[in-house]
């Protein structure tokens, strides 16, 4: 778009090969107490810059009060319009006076209102140094630029036809409805005389076109464009601007970055609280009727209003509720069933053979669990544990496994699904992004070297291969320190852990020193969970300096990057520990008298009497609920106390009655804005959440539970963060959720193997079937029930003789406690050759035996789950056949109504040309 410096008040506008004239806005009215200097020089060349004058204060205050008589003074006082109560705020931007970049700022106003775009501005009632620049478009320009951006509009209502059915079917059909009609209304369904009609899903869209204007339902060209279509076009607007000489010197963001402006927003659309019922007054606006449908926790169990919140804040937070919404109902079977196998374990807990064992085990001495300080301790002494952990280690564990692997992928493949048909609702089917712009830093950059860009054919920055390539390997060199920090933190815990369990087998408490293993491990996961967030801030640093190192071109590849490597970051560091408890804790300990040592120091730590899998459950539920409450704070407790703090200085500085007086934009400014990086924070933490809840799912059942209460109360955290503490984000597009799909699919193969590991390596469920089919009393029978198992606790077991102690492991007491005089031999998990052996301690045939079923296990697991989950996405086609069916049907139906439409318009044409003695020879039709 190039303006003409003739010094007329008429740009000429260049799109492609047409120059558009337009009338710039006349009517700027500025209000504020002290009009800054505006005497500065500039340049009267063949730039884009227009150049105009900007109306003095007393000439708008006068044509103001002239004009601003009779208007409806609803309009006036709500803070939504111009102060002629005509023209809706479509935009804000906000400044400080004292800004150095006060030229900067005059011309890219001039060549706002060179848009057309009108303009008034106003001092904030709270710091006079403050100002607030409203911006409006008219009907023109909104025109002109829906066709430039391809904006589609409804022009014709859908017709729905349905299919002919067989008398038969119909008379069934009939049946159900009356049976349907006694059953209670749907609870969960919102009330639709509340929601208002939102014509654009009931029409057929096609993009807007001036020529055609006659096509499209208009009963009000202010209401046609709704009010994030017209910020989202002013926001167009406003990005393509320049406000300095030079070819690269345009755009909003860039004004935003340098402090020409503080801030720029769109407005809410009114206040979210009402004197009134919305049940007997109705909602007062869009917002009011989102918090009341949405955002308040009495409708927490409702379906989601997605098509209002997709008209608000648009199709991008849109699709981040509809996909949070759709992960949130898929996890209401998953916690069922882990509900289930949970329960199962409760009561089949009585019937349980090798818990009853444990527990009956009074005569069976276990070898002390760390050096010196621990003492021996009888088997039955970890009954409890013994019992706890049949609660989630039981016969239905491997289903659970092999069902959550399922799930997940059948999650994604109705997802895929779910996506198209809200694509094909929302208009997004067709939706392409626009070539984006270049970041400012890689122009500044890379600004030397240009090349032809394929698709502008415009000369743009070009950035060497060999300088890329060098930056990659840097940012991965970053990445893999970055790794390598966190397996020192996990290091260190390790550490910890084998260094406190002797300490609290010391410990004076009896409480704690009986119990100092589970002492240990629920101490070392809460400061796990402390220096998760605290490296997590350290992360977020680290990511975006390397980011910014490698120099990515546009925006959005600069957003993938910093979304990959913050991810990678954040994962590794909430699982490093974990994976070290479920694959490494107590694996390699060695054997009583020839112990592996860390740094040829410390004991390694071993796994309780009653399995690991215990302590893996206490590192997943602990580090799932503080993280889950942690991030809930966060996200709406931190805006809750910054935007009460701002109202008490307000209520402090000018009093309670003048604050509720405030124009919107003043409130609007004093909320929080967005975050820097948009939807990132809330899409990162579900999908930590999704892999804790499919990674590990088959050492704690309940995290699917977990994951799903927390996402019933996060949907509604979310909505009252967005409609009440938050400034209204700009409506943007987009058609899905974008990397982070590709991140679920690396979850859900990741999720198969782990699953298949805990199986097979960390819990019993392995040894117990070598023994029930080969060692116990049941073998060669080919059954596995619990009077297979009788004996399992005594075979798990192998013996150590005392007196092959290492002096300084030796523990301080003799156990003579146990049967009144010093102990001979103790027990420990493992299974190896008694002590008086040929080869003493060496592995028995059934540890090979044991080594071999979990190793055929895991290859037949995951085969046999990679096989099903590839026929999954084989069976379920990405698109419904009824969408299919519809979106060829539409297609027909908006050819042949955009041919009716043009031949009833070419009709009237040539009835009114012969009515006024006009007509023409050859004429069509």
């Amino acid at each position: 778009m190039e303006a003409s410096s003739s010094g007329s008040n008429i740009p000429a506008v260049t799109n492609g090969k047409t120059k558009i004239h337009h009338a710039v806005a006349k009517d700027v009215n500025i209000f504020f107490d002290e009009l800054e200097g505006v005497n500065s020089p500039f340049k009267d060349d063949d730039s884009l810059l227009h150049h105009g004058n900007l109306t003095s204060t007393s000439d708008d205050a006068s044509r103001l009060e002239t004009v601003g008589e009779g208007v409806p003074d609803k309009n006036k006082s709500n803070g939504l319009y111009f102060r002629d109560g005509k023209c809706r705020i479509d935009y804000v931007l906000v400044y400080r006076k004292s800004s150095p970049q006060t030229e900067k700022r005059e011309v890219f106003e001039r060549n706002i209102r060179a848009e057309g775009l009108q303009m008034e501005k106003e001092s904030s009632l709270t710091n006079s140094d403050i100002i607030f620049v409203k911006l409006h478009a008219p009907w023109e320009v909104l025109g002109r630029y829906a066709e430039v951006m391809n904006v589609r509009m409804p022009f014709r209502r859908k017709i729905y036809y349905l299919h002919r059915r067989h008398k038969f079917m119909n008379r069934i059909e009939r049946q159900i409805s009356r049976f349907r009609g006694w059953l209670p209304r749907k609870p969960m369904r919102l009330d639709k005389e509340t929601l208002p009609d939102l014509e654009e899903n009931d029409c057929y869209t096609a993009p807007f076109s001036q020529q055609r204007i006659h096509h499209f339902i208009i009963h009000n060209k202010d209401t046609f464009f709704n009010n994030a279509t017209r910020s989202r076009i002013v926001h167009h607007i406003l990005q393509r601007v320049k406000y300095e000489e030079g070819k690269n010197k345009i755009g909003l963001n860039r004004l935003l970055t340098n402090g020409s402006y503080e801030a720029a927003f769109p407005l809410h659309e009114g206040s979210y609280r009402s004197k009134n019922s919305i049940r007997t007054h109705g909602a007062e606006n869009h917002r009011h009727l989102l918090y009341e449908c949405w955002a308040s926790w009495g409708v927490w169990y409702k379906y989601q209003p997605l098509d209002l919140v997709r008209r608000y804040f648009g199709e991008k937070i849109g699709l981040y509720f509809a996909w949070l919404g759709w992960y949130t109902g898929m996890l209401f079977p998953a916690a069922f069933i882990g509900l289930f196998v949970f329960l199962y374990g409760v009561t089949t807990l009585n019937h349980c053979q090798v818990s009853k064992e444990v527990c009956q085990a009074t005569d069976i001495i276990m070898c002390p669990i760390c050096d010196k300080y621990c003492p021996f301790m009888r088997l039955s002494d970890s009954c409890v544990y013994a019992k706890v952990t049949h609660l989630f280690d039981n016969g239905a564990t491997v289903f659970f496994a092999v069902f959550m692997a399922v799930w997940a992928t059948v999650f994604l493949e109705f997802w895929k699904r779910r996506r198209a048909v809200i694509a094909y609702d929302w208009d997004l089917i067709d939706w392409e992004e626009e070539e984006e712009e270049i970041r400012p830093q890689f122009e500044a950059k890379y600004s030397k070297k240009e090349r032809m860009n394929p698709i502008s054919g415009k000369p743009e920055p070009y950035q060497a291969f060999a300088d890329k390539c060098s930056r990659l390997i840097v940012s991965a060199s970053g990445i893999f320190f970055m790794i390598c920090v966190v397996i020192a933190a996990v290091f260190g815990i390790v550490i910890y852990r084998v260094v406190t369990v002797s300490t609290f087998a010391a410990f004076k408490w009896a409480l704690i020193r009986n119990n100092s293993q589970v002492a240990t491990t629920g101490t070392a996961v809460c400061i796990n969970f402390c220096i998760i967030m605290l490296l997590n801030v350290l992360y977020e640093k680290v990511a975006l300096l390397l980011t910014n190192l490698e120099q990515p071109r546009t925006e959005s590849e600069w957003e993938n990057s910093f979304t990959l490597k913050m991810f990678l970051f954040q994962f590794v560091n909430l699982n490093s520990s974990t994976f070290y408890i479920a694959f490494f804790l107590g694996r390699f300990t060695g054997h009583p008298g020839a112990y592996l040592r860390l740094i040829n120091r410390w004991r390694l730590e071993e796994c309780h009497p009653s399995g690991c899998l215990i302590d893996l459950c206490m590192q997943m539920g602990i580090i799932m609920v503080l993280k889950q409450t942690w991030n809930n704070f966060m996200e709406l407790g931190y805006p809750l106390i910054q935007n009460w703090w701002t109202r008490r200085k307000l209520r402090q500085e000018h009093g309670s009655q003048r604050k509720a007086s405030f124009p919107q934009w003043e409130k609007d400014y004093n909320l929080q804005p967005m975050n820097a990086y948009g939807l990132f924070d809330e899409y990162l933490e579900m999908i930590l959440q999704f892999g804790f809840t499919t990674i590990f799912v088959a050492a704690f059942p309940l995290a699917p539970l977990l994951a799903l209460l927390n996402n019933i109360i996060e949907i509604r955290l979310d909505a009252y963060k967005f409609v009440t503490q938050w400034r209204r984000p700009l409506a943007s597009r987009a058609k899905d959720i974008g990397i982070w799909y590709g991140i679920l699919e690396g979850i859900g193969i990741l999720s198969v193997i782990t699953n298949a590991f805990v199986v097979a390596v960390t819990s019993d469920f392995i040894p117990r079937l070598v023994y029930a089919y080969k060692y116990g009393p049941c073998a060669g029978q080919g059954e596995a029930g619990q009077k297979c198992m009788v004996g399992y606790v005594n075979a798990s077991l192998s013996v150590f003789l005392v007196s092959d102690f290492e002096n300084r492991s030796e523990p301080t007491s003799n156990g003579s406690e146990f049967s009144g005089s010093p102990l001979k031999y103790c027990r420990y998990r493992d299974y190896r050759d008694p002590p008086h052996s040929p080869v003493p301690y060496g592995y028995t045939l059934q540890f090979w035996h044991v080594l071999a079923a979990r190793l055929a296990f895991i290859i037949v697991f995951e085969h046999l789950v990679f096989c099903i989950k590839h026929l999954i996405s084989y069976l379920i086609p990405d698109l419904p056949k009824d969408l299919r069916d519809r979106m060829r049907r539409e297609k027909y139906l908006i050819q042949e109504m955009m041919y009716e439409a043009e031949l009833e318009r070419l009709q009237k044409e040539r009835k009114e040309r012969k009515k006024n003695g006009k007509s023409h020879n050859n004429e069509w039709p």
